[in-house]
């Protein structure tokens, strides 16, 4: 939804309108026992809300900053202080504060400020997005390279570490969006130059010789990994279309010439190691690749800042 949401803004198509339109009404019928676009996971509703609110962007139509806002009513209940002092569980069943769900809920949080129309509204999802960053910013997660870490051990509920597990790119990237909205929504220079030194960290850390992105880990099955390089990308642009910086449009550039020279199979299907060479096609390497093909559409020199 977000890639086509993208795609749509960068070309100008309408085409997807539709399916935008579709989704909303299909996907919300109940999934395992769960209405609308919720479940057991405030991480999966990050993901949902975020989506309509780049279709609202797209679109103007109120129906989907509406549904992103009844999604964040219920990731607001996963908040918690008995543990680590705050943040949002990852999961309503297992005992877990990992990066991806609080930085979703930054995210979500302020880019709901920064469209609803009510003040009272506004104020409301201000509070909660500078909540969480000051709770993320002070928890450990970002460690001394300037990465962020899978999560916190939270064996000492009261004392609560990073857990030193993978800096997944994913993890990267969708803080990078999340701090560019709290800094529209509240302009403050820290989160500009918090949201560069986690993006050089990233282009510096997890990209091989050539400045192709890669994981730190040689996981790549299943239908969350292949995603994650993408989800960096177009974070990346986002901090870029707020604060223009050669270095990302280089990178955006550089990462989508390699998977199309050295990822990519005859029917145009993309795959895992964007440096090559091909592995598979399936649903998640094609989004992920698109990510990064609309990112270096985006990445049109600008004006520096």
């Amino acid at each position: 939804m977000t890639a086509l949401a993208n795609y749509s803004r960068v070309s100008k198509s309408t085409k997807y309108l539709p399916v935008f339109a579709n989704t909303l009404h299909a996907a919300q019928t109940g999934h395992g026992g769960f209405p609308g676009f919720i479940n057991d996971y405030y991480d999966d509703e990050g993901w949902w809300a975020l989506a309509w609110i780049d279709v609202y962007d797209l679109t103007g139509e109120a129906r989907y900053l509406q549904a992103a806002s009844g999604i964040f009513d219920d990731m607001q209940r996963g908040w918690d202080t008995a543990t680590c002092g705050g943040g949002v569980w990852w999961s309503k069943k297992t005992r877990e504060k990992n990066a991806i769900e609080n930085e979703l809920f930054l995210a979500v949080a302020a880019s709901l400020a920064n469209r609803v129309k009510s003040p009272e509204q506004r104020a409301q999802y201000l509070a909660w997005a500078q909540k969480e960053w000051e709770w993320f910013r002070d928890s450990g997660m970002i460690n001394s390279q300037h990465l962020v870490n899978d999560g916190l051990n939270a064996s000492d509920p009261a004392h609560c570490t990073n857990n030193g597990k993978n800096t997944w790119s994913y993890n990267q990237g969708v803080i990078l969006g999340a701090l560019v909205e709290l800094n529209r929504a509240a302009p403050n220079p820290a989160l500009r130059t918090t949201a560069a030194a986690i993006a050089l960290a990233a282009i510096e850390h997890l990209s091989d010789a050539n400045g192709v992105l890669r994981e730190t880990s040689s996981a790549h099955t299943g239908g969350d990994v292949p995603q994650f390089k993408g989800i960096f990308s177009r974070n990346l642009m986002l901090l870029d279309n707020a604060f223009p910086d050669r270095r990302y449009q280089d990178f955006a550039r550089t990462n989508a010439r390699s998977l199309w020279e050295k990822d990519r199979d005859a029917a145009n299907h993309f795959g895992f190691w964007w440096a090559g060479p091909f592995d598979l096609p399936d649903a998640a390497r094609q989004s992920s690749a698109l990510d990064a093909l609309i990112a270096a559409v985006a990445a049109q020199p600008k004006q520096q800042r």
